[in-house]
């Protein structure tokens, strides 16, 4: 990416108070210059404080924080060039058309020719750049706003709350885009949902109340000898009937014919429930392998919030 800066960004000893109210204290860690970071926390976590600082809106803070190779103090607008940012409103025009939007807000950078139908194509909003953004579901809002965060081909995305309100195809959607986003750029993705850092997410922070409890890669938190599957099936099975299936430790029937699965293995056991629902004629209404480890670190590390 001709331009564009290799570094990620660096934040140390940032501190930021709202009166007698600490929203960060002292925060220091490091982001590299791609992939997709979840930004976990529970509310008053200090969460959207940092992504005011890193974004610019908040001016007046404590610590230092370096962007690329940039310090955020002294070189903050040309810092912004190199952030894009999708906020949870996702604030639009919805009179205007999609495309006509795309070019205002090239503008808006200084841009002599933003790459208008790169983002369209990049976002999937070929056949509705011609339609007015008001018009246009919930899931296709977004990917405008996304194509206007990526107008100005920033290496930093910041994207609070990015999937909020949208139904599972929609979903599905924006989760691949993001993650493909992330192989070429550095996306911190602010959320309370722990399916979404499941789905999209290399590594993981979690905030809580203004300090950082934990940085790890998604990876390491799912190495757990332990794994927990989820299953319902269209009759019910009794606990004993289960024990045919290998490396199971416990069964818990959470709801009607639905179940909880607890396995010591580290091998995705969601083929061995589905090989006994087809031995035993049931049929299966959902299967879902549970991240026990971050849920677990998550309630941990945010207990009393």
């Amino acid at each position: 990416m001709k331009g564009q800066n290799t570094l990620g960004i660096n934040i140390q000893n940032l501190t930021k108070s709202y009166g007698s109210n600490s929203a960060l204290k002292g925060l220091s860690l490091t982001f590299e210059n791609k992939g997709v970071v979840g930004l976990l926390g529970p509310n008053g976590a200090g969460k959207t404080t940092l992504m005011k600082i890193l974004t610019g809106y908040l001016s007046r803070w404590e610590g230092s924080v370096q962007i690329g190779n940039m310090d955020l103090r002294k070189a903050l607008k040309k810092a912004q060039k190199q952030i894009g940012y999708l906020p949870e409103n996702n604030p639009l025009y919805p009179e205007m058309y999609v495309k006509e939007y795309l070019k205002y807000i090239g503008d808006l950078y200084g841009l002599k020719q933003p790459p208008i139908e790169a983002v369209i194509q990049k976002t999937g909003l070929e056949e509705y750049q011609l339609k007015k953004i008001g018009t246009l579901s919930k899931g296709y809002k977004q990917r405008v706003g996304l194509a206007a965060t990526l107008i100005h081909d920033p290496q930093y995305l910041i994207l609070d709350e990015p999937t909020t309100g949208l139904d599972p195809n929609q979903v599905i959607e924006i989760r691949k885009l993001i993650r493909e986003l992330g192989k070429n750029k550095l996306v911190l993705l602010s959320t309370h949902i722990l399916q979404e850092v499941e789905a999209m997410c290399d590594r993981v922070v979690i905030l809580n109340r203004g300090n950082m409890v934990l940085n790890e890669t998604l990876t390491s938190l799912q190495n757990d000898p332990f794994q927990t599957v989820s299953v319902g099936f269209d009759y019910r099975v009794e606990n004993m009937a289960f024990k045919k299936i290998p490396n199971l430790k416990s069964v818990v029937n959470t709801f009607d014919f639905e179940y909880e699965l607890t396995f010591e293995s580290q091998e995705d056991m969601r083929p061995a429930v589905f090989d006994f629902a087809h031995d035993n004629g049931l049929k299966i209404i959902h299967l879902q392998k549970k991240n026990e480890g971050l849920e677990k670190q998550f309630n941990a590390l945010t207990k009393g919030n």
